[in-house]
C-alpha cells in the first residue's frame, strides 16, 4: 500500500502525493464551486456554500431562529444575521407560528424552494460529468471509500441528521 509523499517543497505538488484527507477536502471543494458555478448560471449566483448550511435545516422543516442556532452551533446573533441575509436575498422568511404567534419560524420562499431544486439539478449534473469521466463502477467505489473515511471520522450521522455544521 501505498502512502502520500510529501514532494520537495521547492515542486508544485501531484494530487496523489496529497494525504487522503486534504485530497478529499480539495476535491468537495472543487465540486462545491462546480455546483456554485452551476446555480450562478441559473440564476441563484447570490447564494454562498454556507447558505447550504442554513438551508438543510429549512427544507423539511420551520425552526425557529434558535433552533437553527442550536442546530449550527452558533450564536443566536450569527443565526439570526444568516436569516436576515437569506430573507434579503428572498430565500427565506420569517412567519408567525400557528401555535403561538408570538414565536416566529423561519422557512424557505418559493424562490428558495427553486434554489434548493436548482442546487439537486446541478449535483445531478456534476455526477453525471464525474460518472463519464471516471466510470460507473470507479466513481461508485470511489463513494464508498469516501463514505467508510466518513463513518470512520465520525461525521457520517450528521448527515444522517441532516446536521451538518460549518466548519469550525
Amino acid at each position: 500500500m501505498s502512502s502520500p509523499h510529501f514532494p520537495d517543497p521547492t515542486e508544485p505538488p501531484e494530487p496523489l502525493g496529497l494525504d487522503t484527507g486534504t485530497l478529499a477536502l480539495f476535491a468537495g471543494s472543487a465540486a462545491a464551486d462546480a455546483v456554485q458555478a452551476e446555480l450562478a448560471a441559473q440564476g441563484f449566483g447570490d447564494l454562498r456554500t454556507s447558505h447550504g448550511y442554513v438551508f438543510q435545516h429549512l427544507v423539511h422543516g420551520q425552526p425557529t431562529v434558535g433552533d437553527l442556532a442550536a442546530k449550527l452551533g452558533m450564536t443566536q446573533q450569527g443565526a439570526s444575521k444568516a436569516v436576515v441575509e437569506l430573507e434579503r436575498l428572498g430565500y427565506a422568511e420569517r412567519v408567525p407560528d400557528p401555535a403561538d404567534a408570538r414565536v416566529r419560524l423561519v422557512r424557505l420562499t418559493p424562490r428558495g424552494r427553486e434554489a434548493v431544486a436548482a442546487a439537486r439539478r446541478a449535483r445531478s449534473a456534476l455526477e453525471e460529468r464525474l460518472t463519464r469521466r471516471c466510470g460507473a463502477e470507479r466513481l461508485t467505489a470511489g463513494r464508498a471509500v469516501l463514505a467508510e473515511l466518513l463513518e470512520e471520522l465520525g461525521g457520517a450521522e450528521g448527515v444522517r441528521r441532516r446536521d451538518v455544521r460549518p466548519p469550525r
